[in-house]
């Protein structure tokens, strides 16, 4: 098993469902994922949703996502790779072992993603 590189953050918001703010910087978070090729998507807030559904689901994801940010032990894994935007790619684990993009994805807040993904928020 490849050694892990876990980051510490002396402040951890949620920027959206999928997004983190780790001390002034955007991490993306990959559930259960591996660097491009699989994770979780959540739906866009405000001007960068394509619908009124999808923000209506993209703030409820933003507000599990914050919730499950606070709980005490959560690890954040640093995969050592970065998205298309430049933010390093990352697994949010609980101290279960489980990560909160799985916890998205069975509460309907988020869907996987693969690189042939398409959103589907306002069909």
């Amino acid at each position: 098993m490849d050694p892990v590189t876990i980051l510490t953050c002396a402040v951890l918001l949620a920027v959206d469902g999928d997004t983190v703010k780790c001390d002034g910087e955007n991490l993306r978070s990959m559930g259960n994922g591996a660097p491009y090729q699989s994770g979780f998507d959540t739906p866009e807030i405000g001007r960068y949703a394509d619908c009124p559904a999808e923000h209506r689901l993209g703030v409820i994801a933003f507000a599990r996502m914050s919730v499950l940010l606070q709980t005490p032990g959560l690890t954040i894994e640093d995969s050592g790779e970065v998205d298309r935007f430049g933010r390093p790619l990352v697994t949010l684990r609980l101290p279960d072992g489980s990560t909160i993009g799985q916890h998205l994805i069975d509460e309907s807040l988020a869907s996987p993603w693969t690189p042939e993904y398409v959103d589907e928020w306002c069909s």
